[in-house]
């Protein structure tokens, strides 16, 4: 693979959905998939499972946490010092599943459900499709980063309408800007959750991949009341690239909605597949050394990031995640820079416009893959902004 050859080929080994968008002589920096090889680990743990039983799991009909809640204690509890409950983790088939069943549980349709924008577009369109309205909590960039306004947060749940807000969305490490919440932040909002009578849901797929000095820290670990309001979503989906594998955990701290999706437990909701168990078991048990690679691989590509991008392109480094959300406002292209890049530069990034509110202007681009095909996209946007 040539660095600057007008030919660069998609890799011929990948054929998922983030390659096989992209037209021919188009690299696709979108959606949130690396380009990564699978962990050893998780193959051997796949192939063990094939080679041994693939009819009904030992698990399949055990209450409370089984088959992953004990697994997933012990990894909050080594990684992050949070001592969950085991007996509290329900699987889902993926985050998003997650999200729309607790949001049905917890709320009621016509209910207000805060989250910060812009957010990541699965996110809004289950908040659309469950008839529960946004209440947009915008990030702003300042000097030093992201952040959000406490105050005006505050002043919205204060309001009270036109519609009770119910809940709050944390979505943290933050994507698309790629923050990761500060105590203080998250102190913040969780007092205000307990003066406006909240539920939290908390959405931390992207906690094993924050950089240094960053550290992620669990909204429910914040303390006893909080976390009897928390329901924490997270998947092995991303930090170890797993999202077709379909298996995400919930951590439901909230007594009535764990009673109430144990009410209707396997019937309308379906249940995960004995691979996609194994896989998240390996990843969680057996799969740090990899990831502490695909993190140094990930620092490095950050860094070539930085460094490759135009001055015209403004950019907050990211705090987490393998994703940089990129102000192009002062390009002049449009409220959608993706089209502009993709026919100007051939490179395929997420529409800023899909992630809602405070999206126009923006795209964000996806470093998560070889450092080759980095260089090469970075090129590529270099001369298509150099014609402007």
């Amino acid at each position: 693979m040539t660095v600057h050859d007008p030919e660069l080929a998609t890799p011929t080994h990948r054929d998922g959905e983030k390659w096989a968008k992209a037209a021919d002589g188009v690299l696709p920096a979108w959606v949130a998939d690396m380009d990564f090889p699978v962990a050893p680990a998780i193959r051997r743990a796949l192939i063990e499972r094939i080679d041994t039983d693939l009819g009904y799991p030992a698990w399949f009909n055990e209450p409370d946490g089984a088959p992953l809640g004990e697994v997933y204690a012990a990894r909050m509890h080594r990684r992050h010092g949070f001592p969950v409950e085991p007996t509290h983790v329900r699987l889902f088939t993926d985050v998003n599943q997650a999200i729309w069943v607790l949001l049905h549980l917890a709320t009621e349709a016509g209910d207000a459900v805060a989250v910060h924008t812009p957010a990541c577009p699965p996110l809004l369109d289950v908040l659309h499709a469950a008839d529960r309205p946004a209440r947009h909590v915008p990030m702003v960039s300042g000097r030093d980063g992201w952040g959000f306004d406490l105050e005006r947060l505050d002043r919205d749940l204060t309001r009270g309408d036109p519609a009770r807000c119910r809940l709050v969305i944390l979505v943290n490490p933050h994507n698309p800007t790629g923050r990761v919440f500060s105590r203080t932040e998250l102190e913040g909002l969780a007092e205000l959750v307990l003066r406006h009578d909240l539920l939290v849901l908390s959405d931390e797929v992207h906690a094993d991949l924050a950089y240094a000095p960053h550290r992620h820290l669990p909204f429910a670990a914040l303390g006893a009341e909080i976390r009897r309001r928390t329901m924490t979503v997270t998947s092995a989906s991303k930090a170890f690239n797993l999202a077709g594998v379909r298996c995400a955990v919930a951590h439901i701290g909230v007594p009535e909605v764990r009673a109430a999706l144990d009410a209707q437990r396997g019937l309308p909701y379906g249940q995960v597949g004995v691979l996609a168990v194994e896989a998240v078991r390996a990843a969680w048990t057996s799969g740090d050394a990899w990831l502490d690679g695909v993190r140094a691989t990930l620092a490095v590509n950050r860094r070539i990031l930085l460094e490759g991008l135009p001055a015209e392109i403004g950019h907050h480094p990211p705090e987490a995640t393998f994703l940089s959300w990129l102000d192009c406002r002062g390009l002049g292209v449009g409220a959608d820079p993706a089209g502009f890049f993709e026919r100007e530069a051939k490179v395929m990034l997420f529409s800023g416009p899909a992630f809602g509110p405070g999206g126009d202007g923006f795209v964000r681009l996806n470093f998560a893959t070889d450092r080759g095909v980095l260089t090469e996209i970075l090129h590529r946007i270099r001369g298509a902004v150099d014609r402007l």
